[in-house]
């Protein structure tokens, strides 16, 4: 199924103005209001060209809104699996960083987890730096990140039954760690996940990862894994992230979804959500 090109707006503050402007640069002649935080632009031969989606984002931004261009040669019906990443995507934290303020070690881990999201460092090397510095920590620092620490991106909740309501798999795929992944799987009802395993000896942290880490292209063959067990196309896939250690995933996926991401990833992204929740992903899918 195919449907005409259209512009999704998201956000809180989706004014009548915000909408007759937007409409204005994108040549619509329809508006549809299909919530208090989502519209619809249509009535488009086809859609602006690179210059006229750059003016309607920006101008959707100042409006803290998303902007999403949908082509209408996608088939919503089609989408079959969901891989999303763990820490700052489906979590508001990165539990790396919260473990290490347990040591004091707050600055010199973050610095390298930002270096490693941006893409300045190799994900392994980043990844290996980090836990390196958190040798000795006693196992129940994670519990406490897990209890006082860690909380669910607001929309979370909304976009998984949206998926599970479209039959659609969801797989975990997270550059942290089971201890975390483990715990949210079975929280949110997620179907499987991949993650690295921290080392641990005598009830402390070794400061080493035990086995194959999961960087970059182990998310893509994860995804692709999948694909292939649940007898799919990988353009049949959403891949939702935010760190360049992401983008593997995201290109082997026929959508790719930056959420609330760096510069790099929102470049190479079929869509960016810079301002909404997660419940903003499941209009972008139709579903």
């Amino acid at each position: 199924m195919s449907t005409a090109p259209s512009i999704l707006l998201q956000g809180a503050f989706l004014t009548a103005d915000l909408l007759d402007r937007a409409a204005a640069l994108a040549g619509a002649t329809r508006i549809e209001r299909v919530g208090a935080r989502l519209a619809r632009l249509g009535g488009m031969r086809a859609l602006p060209g690179a210059a006229g989606r750059a003016r309607i984002a920006a101008l959707a931004d100042a409006h803290r809104a998303d902007a999403a261009f949908l082509s209408g040669t996608a088939a919503p019906a089609g989408y079959r699996l969901a891989v999303m990443d763990m820490d700052s995507t489906l979590i508001t934290i990165e539990c790396i960083d919260e473990i290490a303020d347990m040591q004091g070690l707050r600055a010199e881990v973050s610095a390298i987890t930002a270096a490693a999201m941006r893409g300045d460092i190799a994900y392994p090397e980043s990844l290996r730096r980090r836990v390196a510095l958190l040798r000795g920590l006693p196992v129940e620092a994670l519990a406490r990140v897990y209890a006082e620490r860690l909380r669910i991106t607001p929309g979370a909740e909304t976009m998984l039954a949206a998926f599970r309501a479209a039959g659609m798999a969801t797989l975990l795929v997270s550059g942290g760690f089971t201890y975390f992944t483990s715990r949210v799987v079975a929280r949110l009802g997620i179907d499987d996940a991949r993650a690295n395993v921290l080392a641990v000896d005598a009830g402390r942290l070794t400061g080493e990862v035990d086995g194959p880490i999961v960087d970059g292209p182990a998310k893509r063959e994860a995804l692709l894994d999948t694909c292939d067990r649940l007898g799919i196309r990988p353009d049949q896939a959403v891949a939702i992230g935010d760190g360049a250690n992401d983008l593997p995933m995201m290109a082997a996926a026929g959508v790719s979804i930056a959420y609330r991401a760096k510069p790099v990833v929102r470049a190479h992204a079929t869509h960016a959500i810079n301002h909404n929740g997660l419940d903003a992903v499941p209009p972008l899918l139709g579903a």
